[in-house]
């Protein structure tokens, strides 16, 4: 019962000086995984996932980051910019591998399953593939969206691409053909995509609306209501919970099952962008328009990363008040 008392507490990971506007998790690997947070400042940051604290910082971009990502062992980072390149990074030691050039900004980065290609959406309504094994080669260009790409992910065994743009549409796209094979239309602009854990389902979030999709067939499974215009939501590694956030500053959790509310709270002090559950499911992370990102547990009390719990009958945690981890 005691568990059910205790304060959400998040840790606050500050070093950003600009709203945070997308965030990525490794998978968990040898020295467990990490965080990549994108940011209008220019400087996308590396951070261990489990507790916030800095890795490092990735110095490069001349403009506003917008869309970032981390391949599965968390050896390269990839970044989009206002600067109109997507680049690749080493995540060891920083060092930028790749830097390709677009004609507009950049919004959406993605490794597919082999880290052997990115996939790029722009301002200039294009989806691109750039191949890192032969990063000249002339890239795969994937076009028919009428407004700017807002997010690209690799799916069903990187044998397709689904993008999410400013002209109301989700696509799916066909490697080998290159041409458009399905097309979602939806009442307002789609905000962002996630592919669960288990590679199964699709998450889009749609004006005040989160649905979730089948993504083999893109058939819907479910489409859920919330009480705020929502910029992004992320399901639990084991689908019984979802969790997402957008223009009213809160954090809301969801029963993925019965489509009930389980909890929210004020997360931030200005409208969040970006949610994502960890590999392990045992937090998530959101990032805002205040400069910050937090993390949060998924089960309150639990003694994990940073957060010690205390003896039942004190209700508390041990980090009692908002935990502050600071870039250096």
């Amino acid at each position: 019962m005691a568990v059910n008392n205790m304060r959400q507490i998040p840790l606050t990971c500050s070093g950003h000086t600009r709203p945070v506007v997308h965030l990525d998790f490794s998978d968990i690997c040898d020295s467990g995984y990490f965080l990549i947070s994108a940011c209008k400042d220019g400087n996308p940051m590396l951070r261990h996932g489990d507790t916030g604290d800095w890795v490092g910082t990735f110095e490069g971009h001349k403009g506003a980051v917008w869309g970032v990502a981390l391949n599965s062992n968390a050896t390269l980072a990839a970044s989009g910019a206002a600067d109109f390149t997507g680049k690749v990074w080493n995540a060891v030691s920083g060092a930028e591998i790749h830097s390709f050039q677009h004609k507009h900004i950049v919004k959406s980065v993605s490794f597919d399953h082999s880290s052997e290609n990115i996939v790029t959406g722009s301002n200039e309504k294009l989806v691109r593939v750039f191949n890192l094994e032969q990063p000249e080669a002339e890239p795969e260009v994937y076009c028919g969206h009428a407004g700017a790409i807002k997010r690209a992910l690799f799916c069903r065994d990187d044998k397709c691409i689904i993008s999410a743009a400013d002209d109301k549409t989700v696509r799916l796209w066909d490697r080998m053909t290159g041409i458009e094979v399905q097309r979602m239309q939806f009442p307002n602009n789609p905000n962002s995509l996630e592919i669960s854990h288990d590679n199964h389902i699709l998450t889009i979030t749609h004006g005040s609306t989160i649905s979730f999709w089948e993504i083999d067939t893109l058939k819907k499974l479910k489409e859920i209501k919330v009480p705020t215009n929502v910029a992004s939501a992320s399901l639990h590694p084991d689908k019984h919970v979802f969790v997402c956030g957008g223009e009213d500053f809160k954090m809301y959790k969801f029963d993925y099952i019965t489509g009930n509310e389980i909890e929210s709270f004020k997360g931030h002090f200005g409208p969040v962008h970006s949610v994502k559950f960890s590999p392990d499911g045992e937090l998530y992370a959101s990032g805002s328009e205040d400069g910050t990102l937090r993390l949060w547990q998924t089960t309150v009390g639990k003694t994990y990363g940073l957060w010690k719990c205390t003896e039942p009958n004190e209700l508390s945690n041990s980090i009692s008040s908002p935990r502050e981890v600071p870039a250096n």
